[in-house]
């Protein structure tokens, strides 16, 4: 099993992203983000290693999240990663307080611990849309991403650290709402 350290949104804002991970869906072989019976979210770090325990990894996610409030981020633009399979995500706005968290979360555990992608100097702040795009659809995704001309806000309004397959909450925090 894997471990996940994410920031995810548990209100009413992630709705749009979730509509886009049903649009996504229709290029898929499967609907993969609706299965995991998981809202919308970014991840900072997954760990493989036997070493980084559940606590450990949620005790460097506390530490890069705290005195944090919830987190409003604006997303303009769908990308792709090719894969295989191509994996469509939802780009964020350009925002210091993920790369604060995310430096922090990495100083904190040693990054050779860290899947590849999550690692510092190659860690790209995404939302995922869906990760099962058949290879028949990648050009009709790559499509519909360029396609995108809307701005949607998400609040991320908790902090958390996952266990998957299948993915199971082993602890989590409200982040406060800010200053109005």
């Amino acid at each position: 099993m894997a471990i996940a350290i994410n920031i995810r949104a548990d209100n009413a804002s992630a709705h749009e992203i979730e509509r886009l991970w049903d649009q996504v869906a229709a290029f898929e072989d499967e609907p993969s983000m609706r299965v995991l019976a998981y809202r919308p979210h970014l991840t900072f770090a997954i760990y493989d290693s036997p070493q980084i325990e559940q606590e450990i990894a949620w005790k460097a996610m506390l530490r890069a999240t705290e005195g944090a409030t919830r987190l409003t981020l604006a997303f303009k633009r769908i990308r792709w990663f090719a894969g295989p399979p191509l994996i469509l995500w939802a780009e964020p706005e350009a925002n210091e307080i993920l790369g604060r968290w995310h430096a922090s979360i990495s100083a904190a555990i040693d990054p050779v611990h860290c899947r590849p992608h999550y690692r510092p100097g190659a860690w790209t702040p995404h939302c995922t849309l869906g990760t099962r795009i058949a290879n028949e659809r990648s050009q009709d995704a790559i499509a519909f991403a360029r396609s995108f001309d809307r701005r949607i806000e998400v609040v991320f309004d908790v902090v958390d650290c996952v266990m998957f397959p299948p993915v199971r909450i082993v602890a989590q925090q409200e982040l406060p709402k800010g200053a109005p």
